[in-house]
């Protein structure tokens, strides 16, 4: 019965990966484009140039966090393949010396010395490199740089959020734009910020709170960019 619980239990760190690019990209998506179209319509502009704004920043932010995600986690991805490498060549040439790597590693983790050999050896005979790359590297299935997925999921969520301001541009009534955008903006991040906390086993009033006080900061800024501007070409 233990042994069953045990196997269903889940943590939340398994979800960091994921977690971090949605919650990032959809962020993002929902904030840039929202204030964009902020510091445009404070400009006293038309819709079609609100609307055209809207579409400018949903699809070069998409695309720019996609780009950015995938040469950001391929270079993690070098470096864990270049560690890797050397990790293997080691363990091939020195077996002895990556031996009492592990066990020192296990020791300070607080294993008696006797007890950190036998299990850096049994775990050297199942599978060497991954031990290292485990306990020495601190690479493991959870935290490995997969570059297509990350920025599949930044292109994904960052489209999901920036479509909704430009739903808002499109609609919402243009002598009040900046009003409209705040409002349903801020509606937006408090509803994404409850879910990712909520996700991660986090505090959902702490979330919440936190991303829309910066939320209103960046919007708030934006319009009186927009203010300004208008001021100085009118």
């Amino acid at each position: 019965m233990k042994t069953a619980q045990l196997q269903m239990e889940r943590h939340n760190v398994t979800k960091v990966g994921w977690l971090r690019a949605a919650v990032l990209g959809a962020n993002d998506g929902i904030l840039s484009t929202t204030s964009i179209v902020i510091g445009v319509a404070a400009a006293s502009i038309g819709r079609t140039t609100v609307i055209l704004s809207a579409v400018a920043g949903l699809t070069a932010g998409a695309l720019s966090m996609a780009a950015g995600e995938y040469v950001s986690v391929s270079s993690q991805a070098d470096t864990e393949k270049a560690d890797l490498e050397r990790e293997k060549e080691e363990l091939e040439e020195m077996p002895e010396v990556e031996h009492e790597e592990l066990t020192q590693i296990y020791q300070d983790r607080g294993l008696s010395r006797n007890l950190a050999v036998q299990v850096a050896a049994e775990l050297m005979q199942h599978d060497a490199l991954q031990a290292h790359a485990r306990d020495e590297l601190g690479i493991n299935e959870i935290t490995a740089a997969k570059p297509i997925q990350a920025a599949f999921a930044s292109f994904a969520s960052f489209l999901s959020g920036a479509v909704l301001p430009l739903f808002v541009a499109i609609f919402a009534p243009i002598d009040a734009m900046v009003y409209y955008q705040y409002g349903f903006a801020i509606v937006f991040l408090m509803i994404l910020g409850a879910i990712s906390a909520r996700t991660g086993g986090s505090s959902i009033l702490k979330g919440v709170l936190r991303i829309a006080f910066w939320g209103t900061c960046a919007m708030a800024v934006t319009a009186l960019v927009g203010y300004i501007f208008d001021k100085k070409i009118s």
